[in-house]
């Protein structure tokens, strides 16, 4: 009896938590902004950060929208970008210089806008509610069911932030070409915030220990 009574408990707490998580709001759909960012970095394994001493950070992001070069922009959020990106680059060990002095290394911001637009049709609604569909209940035997046809668009946009380090100091023993040996990516809602600036950058040096160098 104590065995049938635990399992009649179990069974009941069982009930329970299928109950209460049934009635719980998708967590999806209650995300902030913050946490629909995903953050990516890469780096060239050969690469050794700690030989690299001086960088220096573009003056401005480029933009780049369906894989074409825009241009260039300089906002508020990419003031906060450069700025964030100097300082995590001194605390690691780096010295900032200028363009004009020659860093070891150069740091890349570019703005990636994807939109992709797509037509979509009614009638595969139309043809699955057909198939359901029962003429016969209002009276008309041996009728088919008609429904005009539709067609909406849409179009989607996701945009992304990405920070490149390139590796000047090598270039001429790389046969005068700019190796890139470091790359973040940020991707989610609302990537273009000022007040974002600071979460991504210090999201990819998280990422990204070996960042360092010695003096």
């Amino acid at each position: 009896m104590r065995t049938f009574g635990l399992l009649k408990l179990l069974f009941v707490i069982l009930i329970g938590a299928f109950i209460f998580s049934s009635c719980k709001k998708d967590p999806l759909n209650n995300l902030s902004n913050e946490e629909t960012r995903i953050y990516i970095t890469n780096y060239d394994t050969t690469a050794d950060f700690s030989s690299y001493k001086t960088f220096s950070v573009d003056d401005s992001a480029a933009v780049i929208q369906n894989n074409q070069y825009m241009g260039k922009i300089l906002g508020n959020y990419e003031t906060q970008l450069i700025l964030q990106l100097q300082n995590m680059m001194k605390q690691s060990g780096y010295t900032l210089v200028s363009k004009s002095a020659g860093p070891d290394l150069a740091v890349n911001i570019s703005e990636i806008i994807s939109t992709q637009t797509g037509i979509f049709s009614y009638g595969d609604y139309w043809d699955y509610y057909d198939y359901y569909y029962d003429p016969y209940y209002w009276g008309y035997p041996g009728y088919g069911y008609y429904a005009p046809y539709f067609v909406g668009t849409y179009t989607i946009q996701t945009n992304g932030l990405e920070v490149d380090l390139l590796d000047l100091k090598n270039a001429t023993a790389n046969g005068n070409k700019i190796k890139g040996i470091w790359t973040g990516l940020a991707r989610g809602e609302d990537v273009f915030n000022p007040n974002s600036a600071a979460i991504e950058i210090a999201a990819f040096f998280s990422q990204s220990p070996y960042l360092k160098t010695t003096n």
